[in-house]
């Protein structure tokens, strides 16, 4: 019985900790695009602000 807990306990943490990295991945390329997006929304926001000014 100790043989089948150590062994799911082993599987059930490498199927945990790749899923962690998998997340992190995500988390990593989201935060990289939602930068990406405030810097565009904020250079077009000031854009038409000074389009504005000049007409």
């Amino acid at each position: 019985m100790k043989k089948i807990s150590l062994y799911s306990m082993t599987i059930f943490s490498l199927l945990l900790l790749t899923s962690c990295e998998a997340v992190e991945t995500i988390f990593k390329a989201g935060m990289w695009w939602g930068i990406i997006v405030v810097v565009g929304v904020i250079a077009i926001i000031l854009w038409l602000f000074s389009r504005g000014k000049n007409s």
